[in-house]
C-alpha cells in the first residue's frame, strides 16, 4: 500500500482541488487548518508527505510543522504558500525543518514531483531506521547468547534483573522501558573478565578479597565503555556505568553525581542488583525489601516503594517439577540447570524462549542434562 500524503489548508475548495488532482496517484487525507491536521496526525498517522498552507487563523504553516516534526519526525513536510518571501522561507526552514517551499499557485507536475521526492525521503527515513533497529536489536543479541555461553551465572542474573527491572518500571510508569530492561540484561557483560571463584562469591553475597574488589569496581565501566560504541546505546551505557551508585552519592564512580542527577534507570537497577543480591544469598522477598530499608542514603526512596509495590513475580506462578519435554516458553526456570557431566549450563532465573529449549535438547541428546526441572509457570 503506498503511503499516505496530508494536505492542510483553510480553504476547503483549495483541499477538494488537490483531492481531485491527486487522488489517482496518491493516498490523499485533508485537514481544515492547523488543529485538525494535528489531530489527523495523531489519529491516523503516520503521513510520509506533510503538505501545509503558510497563512492559516490561530496556527501558521510554520508553527504547525513545528509541532509536527515533535509527533512525528519521519514525516517529510512540504510548505506551500503565496507569500514567498526570503525571511518567511528561511523561517520555514529554520523553525519547522523543511523539505521544500513552494509557491502558490504550484503547477501540478512541480507538486507531483515534490511530494514523489518527498514519498522516497520518506521510504530512505524509515528504511534506515529499520536497519539501524535490526543491528541493535542483533547487537544486544549477540552479546547476550556469549554472556549465556561463558557465564551462565551471569546471564541468568541478568535476565532476574530484567525482569524485576520491568515490574518496577511499570508501576513507576517509567519513560523509555526499553532502555532499562536492556541496560538489566547488559549489566552483567563486565562479568567475562572476573574469576570464577569470585563470580560465585559475588551471586551469593560471599566476603571478597580486595583485588577481587578491585576488578568488581571496574565491571560497570568496562560494560559502559563497550557499549557506547554502540549506535543509540548511549543512555543504556551511562544507566550501566552508575548501576553501583548510591543515591546520596557514594559508592562508584566516585565522582560528585548524586540524587536526581544519577540516570533514573540507573537507580532502578541499582534497587535491583541489591535485592537479587541478598535473595541470591537466601533471604526472603520480605526481608531483602527490610535490608534494603536500612541503608539510609543507598536508594532513591521512589525507586524502593516501587520494589514493595511490585506483585512479586513468584506470586504470579506456580512451581513445578517437569521432565525436560515438557518445557514450555514463558516458563521460569526455578533452579540450576546441569549438565549430567556436573557442568552448569543454564542459571536459574532466567525466562525459558525458543533457543534456550533448543539448546538443552541438543544437549540432552549430546552429553545429557539432569532431569526434572523445576519452572515457575504462570497463572493464568
Amino acid at each position: 500500500m503506498s503511503p499516505k500524503v496530508l494536505f492542510v489548508d483553510d480553504d476547503p475548495n483549495i483541499l477538494a482541488a488537490y483531492q481531485r488532482q491527486l487522488r489517482k496517484h496518491y493516498r490523499i487525507d485533508t485537514a481544515l487548518a492547523g488543529d485538525r491536521g494535528l489531530d489527523a496526525v495523531a489519529k491516523t498517522g503516520p503521513y510520509a508527505v506533510i503538505v501545509t498552507d503558510l497563512k492559516m487563523p490561530g496556527m501558521n504553516g510554520i508553527q504547525f510543522l513545528s509541532r509536527v516534526r515533535e509527533m512525528s519526525p519521519d514525516t517529510v513536510r512540504i510548505m506551500l504558500t503565496g507569500f514567498a518571501e526570503l525571511q518567511t522561507a528561511i523561517d520555514a526552514v529554520n523553525e519547522g525543518n523543511i523539505f521544500r517551499f513552494l509557491t502558490k499557485p504550484c503547477p501540478p507536475d512541480i507538486l507531483s514531483r515534490a511530494l514523489d521526492s518527498g514519498i522516497e525521503q520518506y521510504r530512505l527515513i524509515t528504511a534506515e531506521r529499520e536497519l539501524l533497529e535490526k543491528t541493535l536489536r542483533g547487537s544486544i543479541k549477540v552479546l547476550t547468547q556469549i554472556l549465556s555461553l561463558l557465564n551462565p551465572e551471569a546471564f541468568g542474573r541478568a535476565s532476574r534483573l530484567s525482569r524485576y527491572v520491568r515490574e518496577i518500571g511499570a508501576v513507576m510508569k517509567f519513560p523509555g522501558i526499553w532502555q532499562l530492561e536492556t541496560a538489566a540484561l547488559l549489566s552483567q557483560i563486565g562479568f567475562i573478565l572476573l574469576p570464577e571463584e569470585a563470580l560465585k562469591k559475588i551471586y551469593h553475597g560471599q566476603q571478597l578479597t580486595p583485588e577481587e574488589t578491585q576488578l568488581l569496581e571496574m565491571h560497570p565501566f568496562i560494560t559502559a565503555d563497550l557499549l557506547k560504541n554502540i549506535p543509540r546505546l548511549e543512555k543504556i551505557a551511562r544507566i550501566i556505568a552508575y548501576q553501583e551508585k548510591r543515591f546520596d552519592g557514594s559508592g562508584i564512580p566516585k565522582d560528585a553525581v548524586h540524587r536526581e542527577e544519577i540516570p533514573l534507570g540507573a537507580r532502578v537497577l541499582k534497587v535491583a542488583l541489591d535485592f537479587d543480591t541478598l535473595q541470591t544469598a537466601g533471604e526472603s522477598k520480605g526481608r531483602a525489601i527490610a535490608q534494603l530499608k536500612q541503608r539510609p542514603g543507598w536508594y532513591d526512596p521512589t525507586v524502593l516503594s516501587a520494589l514493595e509495590a511490585v506483585a512479586w513475580i513468584e506470586g504470579k506462578f506456580q512451581v513445578r517439577v517437569i521432565p525436560l519435554r515438557e518445557l514450555q516458553d514463558n516458563m521460569i526456570l526455578d533452579d540450576d540447570v546441569w549438565t549430567a557431566t556436573g557442568t552448569l549450563l543454564i542459571a536459574k532465573g532466567q525466562e525459558v524462549n525458543q533457543l534456550i529449549r533448543r539448546r538443552l535438547h541438543d544437549f540432552a541428546e549430546n552429553v545429557g542434562v539432569k532431569e526434572p526441572l523445576q519452572v515457575l509457570v504462570p497463572l493464568r
